[in-house]
């Protein structure tokens, strides 16, 4: 299965939504003058969700010592509005989750 064909599947068994690949952006988010965050971002049309109409997904190796890949995918639903948006949030959840993490040992 191609990289564009496994993004459409996390689509479909994260958000219930069939898709349609539209173009890839590339991204980089910065935080303080620093690269957090860099690469191609996947946009997709989807069908199905009763409020959103588009989706921004990317996959990502787990660790270097593994081809197990993490995909992210997240609907353009409010304040989410285009592939560096999407990135911003995502970051930002994952940063949360690091440190909520952190916090329970």
């Amino acid at each position: 299965m191609d990289y564009i064909a496994e993004l459409q599947v996390a689509i479909l068994n994260l958000h219930g939504c069939s898709s349609t690949y539209v173009e890839s952006v590339p991204v980089t988010e910065t935080f303080n003058g620093e690269t957090v965050w860099q690469g191609e971002v996947e946009v997709f049309d989807i069908r199905g969700h009763p409020k959103a109409k588009r989706a921004y997904a990317w996959g990502h190796v787990t660790r270097e010592d593994d081809q197990a890949r993490r995909y992210v995918t997240v609907l353009e639903l409010p304040p989410v509005d285009s592939p560096e948006s999407a990135v911003k949030i995502a970051v930002a959840s994952e940063i949360k989750n690091a440190r909520e993490k952190t916090k329970g040992r």
